[in-house]
């Protein structure tokens, strides 16, 4: 196994590390939470970085790397619903794209064809981890440190980016519907 895949799957195995810290209440378990996911979502940077550099790009690559930042970002969101910053809505916006792409890659797979991730899968992924980790910086900040003046200012910090995060996961969702009905045989 290449490196960039390990680093992928050290990605799936530190998200429900991450999401237990998260929600486990301890001192300072929002911080060790956010050093957590901050190390989870470097690995996505140098896995990448990594496998086109040294042109070792698998289909496993293709199909894990997307598949881990689901899992991590998603265990994030689901984190600030349990902790009360995350509206449904949001949440489901973002499980019903993820479940969808999926599906339309699975039925590709299943022609012999590999949808990567494209641009704006990249930058849907990019916002929600850059949103979660402010958000777990400011309840770091607040429950860990006991900085109480930002508790009200983070209601509205973490409504506007969870609300951001879904509103790029809806675009990227689109464009990459609208591209993979170009590659899908739907006669079969």
């Amino acid at each position: 196994m290449n490196t960039p895949n390990k680093l992928t799957i050290s990605r799936m195995i530190l998200t429900p590390i991450f999401l237990t810290v998260f929600l486990v209440s301890f001192k300072f378990h929002y911080a060790i939470a956010l050093v957590l996911f901050v190390v989870a979502s470097l690995t996505d940077l140098f896995d990448g970085k990594i496998a086109r550099k040294n042109n070792i790009v698998t289909n496993f690559g293709k199909f894990a790397d997307p598949l881990a930042d689901k899992m991590l970002t998603t265990s994030a969101i689901l984190g600030f619903v349990a902790a009360g910053y995350c509206n449904i809505w949001v949440l489901f916006i973002i499980l019903f794209r993820e479940f969808a792409i999926s599906a339309m890659r699975l039925v590709a797979a299943s022609d012999g064809v590999v949808i990567p991730a494209n641009m704006w899968g990249k930058v849907k992924t990019t916002i929600q981890m850059v949103a979660s980790i402010v958000i777990m910086l400011m309840l770091s900040i607040i429950f860990d440190f006991g900085v109480s003046v930002l508790e009200a200012p983070l209601i509205i910090v973490a409504n506007v980016l969870l609300w951001l995060m879904a509103a790029a996961t809806l675009v990227s969702g689109i464009v990459y519907i609208i591209q993979g009905t170009k590659v899908i045989d739907f006669s079969k």
